[in-house]
């Protein structure tokens, strides 16, 4: 097990640096520094979504995910480590199919929300596709973990995924986009 902090502030922050997991410091707004700290945020969100959803085959899954995020995390923290691989994104792609074969076809774009579950897994699923954005701006500076591309990618379709399939569960329904759809009438 690594080191085990017996303190919380270390005041090496407090000029704008953090230190990186090989030792090398860096400025805090760095964007590997935004990157693993968008995937603590998405992983955050995801404790939300746990936190509001029914125990099921989806708690389990995005209690994997969790550990793999912190997997990742330490990936880009930690320069030149990589610990995900094809196999997780493989994994991914299983539970991606396993939940879209339980939808009905999309016919159009659905609206977030739904019921809280649902709403927290389309915010975890934005906040993923940010790590992913900067995660491909961190690729063109730096070396970036082989997987940890792909991995997020597939992870904000399964995120969605399974946003959509908690909308429906206890009788509820999405919510589809009605494109060009004129503004109703006023209440009187």
């Amino acid at each position: 097990m690594g080191h085990r902090l017996s303190r919380i502030y270390t005041r090496t922050g407090d000029r704008g640096t953090t230190g990186l997991g090989n030792g090398t410091r860096v400025e805090k707004d760095s964007l590997r520094v935004e990157a693993y700290g968008l995937l603590d945020e998405l992983n955050s969100h995801i404790g939300l979504v746990l936190a509001y959803a029914p125990v099921s085959q989806v708690g389990d899954c995005l209690t994997e995910i969790q550990q793999v995020l912190f997997d990742l995390g330490g990936d880009l923290c930690v320069p030149g480590r990589s610990s995900v691989d094809q196999g997780h994104v493989d994994w991914l792609e299983q539970w991606l199919d396993h939940f879209n074969d339980q939808l009905p076809w999309l016919q159009n774009f659905v609206l977030p929300g739904g019921n809280p579950p649902a709403a927290h897994c389309h915010v975890a699923r934005t906040v993923c596709r940010r790590a992913e954005r900067v995660l491909v701006s961190l690729g063109k500076t730096e070396p970036v973990a082989p997987f940890a591309l792909a991995y997020v990618n597939r992870l904000s379709d399964l995120l969605f995924v399974i946003a959509r399939l908690l909308a429906r569960q206890n009788g509820g329904a999405e919510i589809l986009w009605q494109p060009q759809r004129p503004p109703p009438p006023l209440p009187r």
